[in-house]
């Protein structure tokens, strides 16, 4: 198991959730009211900003002296804000609003900061198609973007819509169809990000049309989506004519002269533009949303430094020019034999991003608020997975590129046994750029926030720095404050109250009492004691006690198990040594060959976590990749992905027909919307037996 100092004492963690419910009750003798909910984030009566812009403050754990402010909310009618954008001149500010994935439930809103509450937005444009881009234009206007078009308008006319003048038209969108004759209906990295440069040149992302471009196994060709004069994986360059403005297409006219200024980047959703670029051949810098691999520290995110002409990797390479073994056969002969290793024409990355972190947003900052943060990058990392979730401080060097340091460079990790890793990749630690987080906690706190996905990043007129944040529905405005930092929240684990309801559970059932007991005695107390923690146990405990206070430590720890799933439980995965977690104990891997009954315990502790609450275990149907569930009154609560293991309580609800009922789903897919007293409820349909 861990280290003993990397533990998070189950103890602390139930006190520290226990302080923040206290702390409502003080002063008062009356049970309080349940706090203000929106977006999830429980509201109080601290602000943050001033002058006119002061915003209900939400608890995020930040960088001393800064705090942020909720401006809107689902209750203000957001669906889905990806991009946000100040107009030049005014105080009003632009968002799109993607609204979902499905093709026309996309918008344009004004946000207008100084409105009452509940007043602040307006619709200005409708049924648009994946709208995502903003970015003001060398002419001071706004543009933006739907998976096939760039547009311009005018969002303070009378009708915006009748202002809009598409300049690049054709896009490869959603449907598009590869170089073998493939129909792709739903392409999985067509949003359109953009950038202009100094010079009215716009760079647009042209995605790719899958994770790693594997369609038919075995790979002996290179990548045909990729390659070619019309590239997806790309940075597909417009250049304007002189004057720097693109003039305004109509429906058959061609677009202006391209460019391929830059291949192999899987998704170029994060560009930032500095005032010295172009310059030295560098147009600007990229965050690469690199290639899914199962393995939660594996591959990092990318930070590249685009040139023209150049090849940054994908679908070949990854990290610090590791090769994809897909590619083997490919890698060996022909015009990509050696890719990996020619630096010629392949580009490694600039520096490492914390894996899976997934850079939505870029750009240096530039601002009277924060003289501190003059000049620096700012990176906002969307990921759900434990690296993402923060904004990041890059200090950078006279070209605008952040400084780079030799190994090791470490990264943070939230609600893990480990706080912090090295960047590494197949050869080990690797250098990298380090860095501060400018919000460093917007994982999951239960009763206090939802866990955070930042999109869009802006700095506004007064210097202030706005994000449009998705998964939440949300917009943030990050201002100055005076008051101390609070101590970090601790991640959303298991409530006293849940974790004696589950231990109860198991106390109650013969078969499970003689596995805990199994599990205690020839794995924690044989194995784990001392090289993690005590697991609560106390010198001279009586037999009785010590079953329990082993079953409430491994609860109490975050992700550790999920009753009904021990597939997906952190216990399982460490002790079998799988994906990239630490085995436990160390030398572990070897206990099943060389101590009898090992391996049955493992399966102790499997049984244990899935039949520790009575019900049905049942699968979520395979299909689409969500599955959402409800309250009894339809408030959704989260969704489960599909193929995911809950425990059914009751399979024909009597509140909610057509509904089944089952115990708590993992924090992880909890939205903070939902409390347990209200129960979780799924279609009978999206349920199937084991």
């Amino acid at each position: 198991m861990a280290h003993a100092g990397l533990a998070r004492s189950p103890r602390r963690g139930i006190r520290a959730i226990a302080a923040l419910a206290a702390a409502a009750f003080c002063g008062s003798s009356a049970w309080p009211a349940e706090p203000e909910r929106k977006s999830g984030y429980a509201i109080g009566s601290e602000q943050c900003g001033g002058r006119g812009l002061s915003f209900p403050k939400i608890k995020l754990d930040m960088k001393k002296g800064f705090c942020a402010g909720l401006v809107l909310s689902d209750e203000d009618g957001l669906r889905f804000p990806r991009s946000i954008v100040q107009i030049p001149g005014h105080e009003q500010f632009v968002i799109s609003d993607m609204g979902g994935w499905n093709r026309s439930d996309g918008r344009l809103l004004l946000l207008d900061p100084r409105a009452a509450e509940g007043r602040r937005v307006k619709e200005i444009v409708t049924n648009l198609e994946y709208p995502f881009g903003l970015a003001i234009g060398p002419d001071k206007k706004v543009y933006a973007s739907t998976h096939e078009t760039i547009f311009r308008l005018d969002p303070l006319a009378a009708n915006p819509r009748s202002t809009i003048e598409t300049i690049i038209q054709g896009l490869p969108g959603r449907r598009i169809s590869l170089p073998d004759g493939t129909m792709i209906e739903e392409s999985s990295h067509s949003l359109k990000h953009f950038i202009f440069d100094r010079t009215g040149r716009i760079f647009i992302n042209v995605g790719s049309h899958s994770d790693d471009c594997i369609t038919k196994p075995p790979i002996t060709k290179p990548c045909a989506a990729g390659e070619g004069v019309s590239p997806l994986a790309a940075i597909w360059m417009f250049t304007p004519p002189s004057g720097g403005v693109f003039p305004a297409l109509r429906p058959n006219d061609p677009n202006p002269p391209r460019e391929i200024y830059a291949r192999g980047l899987r998704n170029s959703m994060a560009l930032a533009i500095h005032p010295r670029f172009p310059d030295a051949g560098y147009a600007f810098l990229q965050g690469e949303n690199a290639r899914d691999l199962p393995d939660i520290f594996k591959p990092n995110e990318e930070i590249n430094a685009i040139e023209k002409g150049k090849h940054y990797g994908w679908p070949y390479c990854y990290d610090l020019s590791s090769a994809s073994p897909e590619f083997k056969v490919v890698l060996q002969s022909g015009p990509y034999k050696n890719f990996c290793n020619n630096t010629a024409v392949y580009k490694p990355p600039y520096s490492l991003l914390p894996p899976h972190g997934a850079p939505l947003g870029m750009l240096y900052y530039h601002g009277g608020k924060f003289p501190e943060l003059d000049g620096k990058l700012l990176v906002g990392l969307h990921g759900y997975r434990p690296t993402g979730s923060r904004l990041l401080i890059y200090d950078v060097d006279g070209r605008g590129f952040p400084k780079i340091s030799p190994p090791p460079v470490r990264y943070q990790v939230s609600c893990g046994a480990e706080p912090s890793r090295a960047f590494q990749t197949d050869a080990g630690n690797a250098p990298a750029a380090a860095y501060e987080e400018l919000i460093s906690g917007w994982h999951r706190v239960n009763g206090v926030r939802p866990q955070g996905a930042p999109v869009g990043i802006t700095v506004a007129a007064d210097g202030a720095i706005w994000i449009a944040e998705d998964k939440n529905k949300s917009v943030i405005r990050i201002d100055r404050t005076s008051s101390n930092p609070s101590d970090p929240l601790p991640c959303g684990v298991r409530t006293p109250e849940q974790i004696d309801e589950l231990a109860r559970f198991v106390a109650n059932d013969p078969k499970n009492k003689v596995r805990l007991t199994g599990v205690r005695t020839n794995l924690v107390e044989k194995h784990c004691i001392g090289c993690h923690s005590d697991f609560g146990l106390k010198k001279g405990q009586p037999e009785a006690e010590k079953d329990q206070t082993v079953l409430r430590f491994m609860l109490a720890q975050d992700g550790w198990i999920y009753p009904g799933d021990p597939d997906s439980g952190k216990l399982r995965i460490r002790l079998r040594g799988l994906g990239a977690e630490k085995l436990m104990p160390p030398g572990g891997e070897k206990l099943p060959q060389t101590e009898p009954g090992y391996a049955q315990v493992l399966n102790l502790a499997d049984y244990l976590a899935g039949t520790m609450v009575p019900g049905t275990r049942m699968r979520i149907k395979p299909g689409p990749v969500q599955r959402k569930f409800f309250s009894k009154t339809d408030k959704e609560c989260g969704e489960i992905p599909t193929t995911k293991v809950v425990v059914v309580t009751q399979k024909n609800a009597a509140a909610k027909p057509g509904f089944s009922q089952f115990y708590r789903p993992a924090d992880i897919f909890l939205n903070g919307e939902c409390t347990d007293a209200d129960g979780y409820y799924i279609r009978q349909e999206l349920l199937v037996p084991l």
